[in-house]
């Protein structure tokens, strides 16, 4: 409640005892006034009590949430159990409006306004992470999957007559589901392999060739990915955008983990800037810590963020959107670069550590240069204590039992197949 310009009685509270509540409360309304008219990140991050009194201001705004509504005739915002009603701080009307996600809503204000300022804190914080060339944003309520599957179908009506998908190879289920999900057809580029660092990286010459055999007209995009799984090497994303660029076609970027790691941003900064990208997709529970369900869609080019947001079918749920607000409040600037450098300091001492125990074992860390995301080990000792593959996978269920869940082994020369494509000889695998 906002007591300004309210006469309150001396006898209710003593003038100097009331001053000084009403002096807190300024400081509460000057933080949530700068937020609104900035639209940036909070340098520092609020504290728990301010973010909830701010998500039921603006729930407030929503037409289910009025006094005097009766909701004659409503078909949402309609919510029979009360515990799912605090669960969703009584947002009912969801995101979007006729197929857009991002119009607004006649009868959900404070909806509107939490996505409008929930893509604005986003943008805020792609740019402060290095994605500087990226004009718009907006979270797209789908995990990373789906929403890659949403970017091709938008795509695809710009470029009807096309229907293949030049994807770079990375041992990963859904990022190739998303290809097939959009009734499009994957053509596979094989990775090339750095035997001197036990690597893999983008063979852009395979890239070059199969736009000659099947032209530029009948691709609809070229697909990379910058966050793998070692020993797989970010993809080359400033090639081929270049490549994209001369071909004249899209770019796709699936950019799950990559948010978190200035190599990759800086890449795909430079990528933008001398060639061509579209579409940039990353996770929201991998970036921002949120439970899974959303995803950030980048670009440079505002027009093709509106009409990736009116390939959306209907209206959308409101719930990633209020995650992603909340954590982006109460982590505040400082916070997301304190857990940036203790991802960076993290992830430098278990490559030692794993290093050191490669070593003593007679196994390999695969150099993975241009990976920051993940790291790999060799286990080929285990052959020498029985059956090969029973061991492997017997070494992930003790890890696995023993609370180390992050972690995957793979059988040597595994075989998967995946809505009919074939792959032999997979490094890795991942749902």
């Amino acid at each position: 409640m906002n007591f300004n310009g309210i006469n309150i009685p001396q006898k209710l509270v003593p003038h100097n005892y009331l001053q000084l509540g009403l002096a807190a409360q300024r400081g509460r309304q000057r933080q949530v006034k700068e937020l609104l008219e900035k639209r940036k990140l909070p340098e520092q991050g609020w504290r728990d009590e301010e973010i909830e009194e701010l998500v039921h201001q603006l729930a407030a705004l929503d037409s289910n949430n009025f006094a005097h509504n009766v909701g004659l005739g409503e078909r949402e915002a309609r919510i029979a159990c009360k515990l799912v009603a605090r669960r969703h701080y009584n947002f009912g009307h969801g995101i979007g409006r006729s197929g857009d996600l991002l119009e607004a809503q006649p009868k959900a204000a404070g909806s509107t306004l939490l996505v409008s300022l929930t893509n604005a804190l986003l943008l805020d914080l792609m740019q402060t992470l290095g994605l500087h060339s990226c004009r718009g944003c907006f979270l797209v309520p789908l995990a990373t999957g789906m929403t890659l599957t949403l970017c091709l179908q938008a795509l695809r009506k710009r470029r009807p007559n096309a229907k293949y998908v030049l994807w770079s190879r990375i041992d990963q289920k859904s990022c190739f589901k998303a290809i097939t999900a959009a009734g499009l057809q994957p053509i596979v580029i094989p990775v090339q392999v750095l035997a001197h660092e036990h690597a893999l990286v983008t063979d852009c010459g395979q890239f070059e060739q199969r736009i000659r055999e099947l032209g530029a007209a009948n691709i609809l995009c070229l697909y990379s990915t910058t966050s793998c799984f070692a020993p797989r090497n970010c993809d080359s994303v400033v090639e081929l955008a270049k490549l994209a660029k001369s071909a004249a076609m899209p770019h796709l970027v699936n950019n799950a983990y990559g948010l978190q790691c200035e190599d990759i941003t800086g890449q795909l900064e430079r990528a933008q800037r001398v060639g061509r990208i579209d579409y940039i997709v990353q996770s929201t529970d991998k970036n921002l810590l949120v439970p899974v369900g959303g995803a950030i869609v980048a670009s440079c080019d505002e027009q093709l963020l509106q009409h990736l947001a009116s390939s959306y079918a209907g209206r959308a749920s409101s719930s990633q959107t209020l995650d992603v607000f909340m954590t982006l409040l109460s982590l505040g600037r400082s916070g997301y670069e304190a857990l940036l450098q203790d991802r960076r300091q993290n992830f430098q001492y278990l490559k030692q550590r794993l290093q050191q125990f490669a070593t003593e074992h007679g196994e390999i860390v695969p150099q993975s240069t241009f990976n920051q995301i993940s790291l790999a080990l060799t286990v080929s000792t285990l052959s020498r204590h029985g059956e090969k593959e029973h061991s492997v996978t017997q070494l992930g269920a003790m890890l696995h039992s023993r609370g180390v869940s992050g972690v995957r082994v793979v059988p040597v020369g595994q075989t998967k197949s995946i809505d009919g494509y074939e792959f032999k000889r997979g490094f890795w695998f991942a749902s």
